[in-house]
């Protein structure tokens, strides 16, 4: 069939009107790193993360950047009212008002789960600093500690009463919301940490490291065990309105699952390598939206999803074959293709880049968002200073700028990756 890569949302999230829908796939393009979530409003408003640091938030094919984080942006969540919350690898979280972002509060570690209470007055986080926090307007916030281990994924009752965790340690808990101090119980120890989490008024359904993926009771008892040999399942998502539930593995597929009969009713592989990090259905369940290691979001119509070959590639530069590059080349690819280019500015990716590196001044290139740390370096970027930088590792060379650990212990290496990056970021190049 044809395939128009088109996409018909006319109208921002604020609006407050539901855009039109096309069973079309489509494609959202733009991010400058992989899709790490994917929310959808009750508006119809699509919002994706990324590797990139930013939120995008999607009319038609065409971006509005929420830009407030200095890390990978991991987790999403959307209110009834269409507010979207964000937060992720710099352990902190946002709402944003159109283009303008208010800091919620944060964390001690990264941020891999939000959700809001079904009436949109609170603001739960999953932590990987062992905490669950609660956000709400005009309160303190309430950190949640007696599950075990880092927290992966959080939903709440569709009261608004009980609050749903899933940690690092398999551990699935529910905590009393209702009274203070918030007791806890045990539902489920599935012995592999369990990423994803969704709840209904009539199940709990999880999706875990190993693979496994369950429906229960809210007393923790089997309803369905939906395993298949694909690990780990990285992301799930549920439409009350079509009554199904999509779940993505680690192998680069979605399986959408009827929970009416507890059968599989669709099985596609969407990536033709990696993950499925991200999936979204569209608020009437007839779309459904994923994202992965690509630089961009996709749509497809779920009753047509046979008819599609897999559209994220999953072609990233660090994915190919080590030994199909020169050595110069491979350290760039593995240390900072990821966040960095090596073509002329404008570039959406996580640092700045790379082009014309030699001979600049540190936290100097126009229209990237630099930490003050840089901005006040001395700093000229030169065969001798990018050779400290890896040797040395940024958190000793530049403490407190917003690049990771990144170390390349080897001299013949890192003179081999500055005499790529001489050579590919000079501008006769």
């Amino acid at each position: 069939m044809a395939r128009r890569f088109i996409l018909s949302f006319t109208v921002s999230l604020w609006a407050g009107a539901m855009p039109a829908q096309t069973e079309e796939f489509a494609t959202l393009k733009g991010h400058g790193g992989p899709i790490m979530d994917i929310a959808v409003t009750d508006q119809g408003q699509v919002a994706t993360a990324s590797f990139d640091n930013s939120v995008g938030l999607w009319t038609d094919v065409t971006p509005l950047w929420l830009e407030a984080h200095d890390a990978a942006v991991t987790a999403l969540a959307s209110a009834p009212d269409g507010t979207i919350a964000s937060a992720g690898d710099d352990y902190v979280l946002y709402r944003w008002t159109y283009n303008q972002s208010e800091k919620i509060g944060s964390h001690k570690g990264k941020i891999n789960g939000l959700a809001f209470s079904p009436d949109g007055s609170r603001l739960a986080s999953a932590s990987w600093d062992g905490t669950v926090g609660i956000w709400g307007a005009d309160v303190p916030p309430i950190f949640l500690s007696s599950h075990q281990g880092g927290a992966n994924d959080v939903a709440f009752s569709a009261d608004g009463l009980t609050l749903y965790v899933a940690t690092m340690t398999g551990q699935l808990v529910a905590y009393d919301m209702s009274v203070a101090p918030f007791e806890m119980r045990l539902l489920v120890s599935h012995g592999f940490g369990i990423n994803r989490l969704i709840t209904t008024p009539d199940w709990i359904a999880y999706g875990a490291v190993d693979g496994g993926t369950r429906v229960i009771t809210h007393e923790g008892e089997t309803i369905a065990d939906l395993t298949l040999e694909r690990r780990p399942i990285l992301s799930m998502d549920y439409s009350a309105s079509s009554s199904q539930m999509a779940v993505g593995d680690g192998h680069g597929f979605i399986m959408v699952v009827d929970t009416d009969t507890w059968s599989i009713a669709r099985d596609f592989r969407a990536t033709r390598k990696g993950p499925v990090w991200a999936l979204a259905f569209s608020p009437d369940g007839a779309m459904i939206y994923a994202g992965g290691l690509d630089d961009a979001a996709y749509r497809w119509p779920v009753t047509l999803l046979s008819e599609f070959d897999p559209a994220i590639t999953g072609e990233r530069a660090f994915m190919r074959a080590a030994d199909t590059m020169p050595n110069g080349e491979r350290q760039y690819t593995r240390k900072c293709a990821i966040c960095h280019a090596i073509t002329p500015p404008p570039s959406r990716k996580a640092g700045p880049t790379l082009f014309g590196v030699f001979g600049r001044k540190a936290g100097t290139l126009p229209d990237y968002r630099y930490s003050s740390t840089l901005q006040d370096l001395d700093i000229i970027w030169s065969e001798e200073t990018i050779d400290q930088l890896f040797d040395l590792g940024p958190d000793h060379y530049i403490p407190g700028s917003k690049m990771p650990q990144q170390r390349i212990t080897g001299q013949q290496d890192r003179a081999d990756l500055i005499d790529f990056l001489k050579h590919a970021t000079s501008s006769e190049n």
